[in-house]
């Protein structure tokens, strides 16, 4: 998967438009436009889908309200902002691309498309994935946990790609995605186990996949006992035969195991007592 950063006027501009008022000459522009142009407002709401699919060529059929945004003071400030925080993002990007490629390459092995991510203000807290295979990304980086904002981004492409599940079967999907990128991919950026991150009501199910889950990485069975000392989550190592096709499935494949055999893997981990170490 490539991916591609862009600031664009139009981009930003709808989200300006219809996101949160992220300041109070944004909100009073907003307003005076709303007082005097209400249709064309209006109409440019339907935009973001054709702006989405052809940004470079995007003609919108009226833009009145574009034009306001794009001759105001206010306007010319949040995009010398938008370009900063775009610089900002890639940074963090590349600095992380050789193991954001192990985790589609290794850990995901489905084929994602390339992305475009389009950069707006951070204060609209925005991270949208539209139906273009293109991200929307807005958002405060914590200054003390950065990756944050990396984890998020990744989390929300795979999450797209992946296909749905029936609803009772949803949190296999979303604990599987969670030891992908919150977890392992985690641990391998920050240099830190990260197991215990994630959705608290997921960690239950989680522990129940983890002994398959290493096998999925391939993670040979004699060095089992050194990950379950890195990320503090204990089993019985000798009572599971090695599974030793998953390692060739893709996350899907992994995550039809883990629901076809669920019973079994609950109660298993049941019947055995898990110890902090």
């Amino acid at each position: 998967m490539n991916t591609n950063f862009i600031v664009d006027d139009y981009v930003l501009i709808w989200n300006l438009l219809f996101g949160a008022s992220i300041s109070e000459p944004i909100y009073k522009l907003k307003q005076r436009i709303w007082d005097t142009y209400k249709n064309e407002y209006n109409e440019s709401f339907k935009d973001k889908s054709q702006i989405m699919k052809d940004y470079k060529n995007f003609i919108p059929n009226d833009d009145t309200v574009y034009n306001i945004v794009l001759d105001s003071k206010d306007y010319e400030k949040l995009r010398k902002q938008a370009d900063k925080y775009r610089i900002e993002v890639m940074r963090i990007w590349d600095k992380n691309k050789k193991e954001t490629d192990h985790l589609y390459k290794n850990m995901i092995r489905k084929k994602i498309p390339d992305y475009s991510v389009f950069i707006v203000n951070k204060e609209l807290n925005i991270i949208d994935h539209t139906e273009e295979h293109n991200l929307i990304v807005g958002k405060e980086m914590d200054k003390k946990e950065p990756l944050k904002l990396l984890l998020e981004m990744n989390m929300v492409i795979i999450k797209n790609n992946i296909k749905r599940y029936k609803e009772e079967y949803e949190d296999f999907k979303k604990a599987i995605l969670e030891l992908a990128v919150l977890n392992e991919y985690a641990t391998r950026i920050s240099g830190r186990s990260c197991y215990q991150s994630g959705s608290p009501s997921l960690l239950p199910l989680k522990r129940c996949i983890y002994p398959y889950w290493l096998m999925y990485l391939g993670v040979p069975k004699e060095e089992f006992e050194q990950y379950m000392m890195r990320d503090k989550i204990v089993f019985e190592a000798n009572k599971y035969a090695y599974e030793k096709e998953l390692k060739k499935m893709d996350i899907e494949e992994f995550i039809e195991f883990c629901i076809r055999n669920k019973r079994y893997m609950i109660r298993e981990t049941k019947e055995e007592k898990n110890v902090a170490v």
